[in-house]
């Protein structure tokens, strides 16, 4: 008996995904630009304002001061964060003894939550009763009190908080890579350096850029941390674009100029996103299997 032709899948499985994405992704972006429009403190109805938001966005020091803070954090974070998660997830792609062990301590700050993270941190950076203060060398400095070491203080924080999330990233690629590879490259008398840069870096390179895209977009809506760490202080060194924009919105009951500048948070990190993809060709990557 001939084997009937398959049919088309139906669209209809498509409905409950488009559902959930209309519902929780474009209609609250749509209802944020037309806040943006907006004068509204939170009760009541919002009233039309026209472009009085956008007119303050483009007088406001502070939003283009917390922008560059916020490009700032963006751009140490990828440089610091990066190099360790990459090496950290080869190296936990391999066999090596006590490697569980290990790799469950690495991945131990992704099952705390934001807030656990922040209050723990807090009490070690305590310039009084913090675990600086009983260190050599370090009771003479305030790392949550002064306005330069703040900055790298954060960035420090979060590379620890989000280092094992991508580090996960990389593993799973890295145990993707064929190890007749690996063996090919020995034979021709490759060591483990020169397997490194010669293999395993050009075969991550698109997991890189995926990392790099969700450091970018995570770069533009974090601030929970820097909210409980050091509240955007002192004074505004920490005080990024997410945070201002939630100072404005839940302190300042200003949710009009508030949505102005979620809509600005969202044009910069799709932006960066969309650049980023398109200078490095991710759209047209290719299948790195074997035999693809």
């Amino acid at each position: 008996m001939a084997a009937k032709g398959r049919e088309r899948p139906s669209g209809w499985y498509m409905v409950p995904v488009m559902t959930f994405f209309g519902v929780f992704a474009i209609l609250p972006m749509v209802l944020v630009v037309y806040l943006s429009f907006t004068d509204w403190d939170g009760f009541g109805f919002p009233s039309l304002s026209g472009g009085g938001n956008w007119s303050r966005i483009l007088e406001d020091r502070e939003v283009r001061s917390s922008l560059v803070l916020t490009l700032v954090f963006m751009v140490l974070g990828w440089v610091v964060q990066t190099p360790i998660a990459m090496m950290i997830g080869v190296w936990a792609a391999g066999r090596q003894r006590n490697r569980a062990v290990l790799s469950s301590i690495f991945f131990l700050p992704v099952l705390l939550s934001t807030a656990a993270i922040a209050l723990l941190w807090n009490s070690v950076l305590d310039p009084n009763f913090g675990l600086t203060q009983r260190l050599p060398f370090l009771d003479q400095f305030s790392f949550l009190g002064d306005r330069t070491l703040v900055i790298f203080t954060v960035a420090w924080v979060l590379t620890w908080q989000y280092v094992p999330f991508h580090t996960l990233l990389y593993q799973s690629a890295a145990r993707g890579i064929p190890v007749s590879i690996y063996e090919a490259a020995t034979i021709d008398g490759a060591g483990r350096y020169k397997q490194f840069f010669s293999i395993t870096l050009p075969l991550l390179r698109y997991t890189l850029i995926t990392s790099t895209v969700l450091m970018l977009v995570g770069s533009v809506t974090t601030f929970d941390t820097i909210l409980l760490l050091t509240g955007g202080g002192p004074g505004t060194a920490t005080r990024i674009a997410p945070l201002y924009m939630y100072i404005t919105g839940f302190t300042g009951f200003e949710f009009g100029y508030a949505s102005a500048i979620a809509v600005v948070l969202l044009v910069f990190g799709a932006g960066l996103s969309l650049a980023v993809t398109q200078l490095t060709g991710f759209r047209k990557m290719s299948s790195q299997q074997e035999g693809s």
